[in-house]
């Protein structure tokens, strides 16, 4: 499974652990990945992301239908509506 934020595309990246000796190795920074189930009333059903704390910090202050539409408008997503 990739190490990427599945609504924002965060992943990954590089750069150098630096010692007291100031000797650079290499290292990778890690984006904080949690998985989630969401409510969207809107569509009355649950979704279940692997999405960055930062895109879930976002999500609870303006609300995952909204995030989610504004993505959809940016062209990143398309949002699914089944009618049953």
């Amino acid at each position: 499974m990739a190490r990427f934020c599945e609504l924002t595309g965060k992943g990954p990246l590089v750069g150098n652990h630096v010692s007291h000796s100031n000797r650079k190795t290499k290292r990778r920074f890690l984006p904080n990945l949690q998985t989630k189930k969401f409510y969207i009333p809107e569509l009355d059903r649950w979704v279940t992301l692997r999405v960055a704390a930062s895109t879930i910090r976002t999500i609870d202050k303006i609300g995952i239908y909204k995030y989610l539409t504004d993505l959809e408008k940016k062209g990143l997503i398309t949002i699914v509506e089944e009618n049953d």
